[in-house]
């Protein structure tokens, strides 16, 4: 799975690519900066300009040396750019500075997202610990967003992924007893037990209880379909020759849903948490 996509190369392209230049290099010191970070004098190896010959690696070497070079050329550009980042200087350049910030947010957070071992469709179980949390899912759903275009079969399981993480990260966290074999939709069932949101924990005598305990159903059957179309659709099993994926908007439908659903699983742990209101 790759750690880096497309969409994120061409970010660090827009920010480092200035016209034709790279950042304030010259041609012999880009030579020598990207000579020391990778093995390879950019310039002199394809004969082209600094943004050419940037792009040109980014577009055909290896993930790991691609990575490599884009961190180096992104702590580069935090020493010697400070103004930019942080908004100095003459209100001439406000406009092309914003797009600048824009493009180092991003970059940024791809770079820490790396260093976490995390890939932009990161799975799961193996990242729960320590990191999956309201940044996180914030990085996530960016992620999803951005990927539905791109790629909507893969995305479907990745919703999924995305409920698993948040359910098993709460239970475990709460110290809850968890069944490995469990599917998404008990896990679902078990999260909205412990923090008291399941039909179950509605108050039948408020006016308003069957709808509420209908808009719960609905959110624990959120993930059950979810699980559904990921085994129809999703990636992972072998299609005949005339199959066809999910379409755009079937992804954004997943991605909708499981973002919904994560969202206020979450936003229900942190307010009990704060609250002194979890209970096992």
């Amino acid at each position: 799975m790759a750690k880096i996509t497309n969409i994120e190369k061409g970010a660090f392209l827009s920010l480092f690519n200035r016209t034709g230049y790279v950042l304030n290099f010259s041609t012999d010191s880009f030579d020598v900066f990207t000579q020391n970070s990778i093995g390879l004098a950019l310039c002199n190896h394809y004969g082209l300009s600094k943004g050419k010959s940037l792009t040109a690696y980014i577009n055909e070497a290896r993930e790991s040396d691609v990575i490599k070079l884009l961190g180096d050329l992104l702590e580069y550009y935090e020493v010697h750019y400070q103004s930019e980042i942080n908004d100095e200087g003459d209100s001439y350049w406000d406009s092309s500075r914003k797009e600048y910030q824009a493009h180092y947010k991003k970059c940024r957070a791809v770079m820490d997202r790396i260093k976490l071992n995390l890939t932009p469709f990161t799975d799961a179980g193996e990242t729960l610990k320590e990191k999956f949390s309201s940044a996180y899912i914030s990085t996530q759903i960016d992620i999803m967003l951005k990927m539905q275009n791109e790629n909507p079969t893969e995305v479907i399981g990745k919703s999924k992924e995305f409920i698993e993480s948040c359910c098993k990260t709460i239970l475990e966290e709460s110290k809850a007893a968890i069944d490995k074999d469990w599917n998404v939709s008990q896990l679902v069932k078990a999260t909205m037990k412990l923090l008291e949101i399941s039909t179950d924990n509605v108050d039948k005598s408020t006016f308003e209880s069957r709808t509420v305990k209908a808009i719960l159903g609905n959110l624990h059957g959120v993930a059950g379909n979810i699980a559904e179309l990921r085994n129809a659709y999703g990636s992972g099993h072998g299609k005949s020759a005339s199959y066809k994926g999910l379409t755009v908007r079937h992804a954004k439908l997943a991605v909708g849903s499981s973002i919904t659903l994560v969202n206020y699983l979450w936003d229900t742990y942190e307010w009990r948490k704060e609250n002194g209101r979890l209970t096992i």
